[in-house]
């Protein structure tokens, strides 16, 4: 990755973290993306200490044109973007289909969907400016099975897949390569919340169960999804595009 630049949505915590760091580790100059501004500023500075170069910009992804803008500064400062991670999602709430909020199955599909599809649209004239690039989109085994009581979670990251396929056969004319990764349960803030809002008064019941589900027995750590969202944005993956990759630790693999 060295010498390239590229944006993380969602890039303040879990994964989108992970991510931010290992790609500065190899190299790249790294856009922090997110609305957290505390915790963005503190990647920057962690990054910053391990001597990579990395800047903080504070989007909310579901604006079309606070991405836009975002996206345009760092072609302005870095002089070119290269490669996009499209991560920042939500899990929105666990509730049987007639009991779903309606709000909140808008504001799932706009952040986990619209954001992914405004990413794409948004970042796709800079790559072809820079000659190509790649982007990797964050999936979900929830892409490929369904989830009881999670059904904006699952519409969203099901679709997350179809257009992944789509811009990658859309994109490929410019020497763009589009990809998702599908992590089953991986040990992120994000999944903490989900086993707090499952078992409030013990939530270590819902870890042990997302472990008992896994193959290899134990929940995936954010550096382990980082490592192929690096790997698909770099060189080495010059002939993938279209693609869906699992870091599931065998999850899927059962019947």
């Amino acid at each position: 990755m060295e010498g390239k630049v590229v944006a993380v949505t969602g890039g303040a915590s879990g994964i989108g973290r992970a991510t931010a760091t290992r790609l500065a580790r190899e190299g790249a100059r790294v856009a922090v993306v997110d609305l957290d501004e505390a915790m963005g500023s503190e990647v920057v500075a962690e990054i910053d200490r391990a001597g990579g170069v990395a800047a903080f910009h504070r989007v909310d992804v579901t604006s079309g044109g606070e991405l836009t803008a975002c996206f345009a500064a760092i072609a302005r400062d870095w002089g070119r973007i290269d490669g996009l991670h499209n991560n920042a999602g939500i899990n929105g709430p666990t509730a049987k289909i007639e009991d779903y909020d309606e709000q909140e199955f808008d504001r799932v599909i706009a952040v986990n969907l619209r954001a992914v599809w405004l990413g794409m649209k948004y970042v796709v004239p800079h790559l072809q400016a820079a000659g190509g690039g790649a982007i990797v989109n964050t999936a979900s085994t929830a892409s490929h099975v369904a989830y009881p009581g999670m059904s904006g979670y699952n519409a969203s990251k099901h679709a997350v897949l179809g257009v992944t396929k789509s811009a990658a056969l859309e994109c490929a004319q410019w020497g763009i390569r589009v990809n998702c990764i599908c992590p089953a349960a991986i040990d992120t803030p994000m999944l903490q919340d989900t086993g707090r809002r499952i078992n409030p008064s013990d939530p270590s019941v819902a870890r042990k169960m997302f472990e008992s589900q896994m193959p290899l027995g134990r929940l995936g750590e954010p550096e382990e999804v980082a490592a192929v969202v690096a790997f698909l944005l770099s060189d080495r993956a010059a002939y993938i595009t279209g693609s869906a990759y699992l870091v599931d630790g065998g999850m899927l693999a059962r019947p």
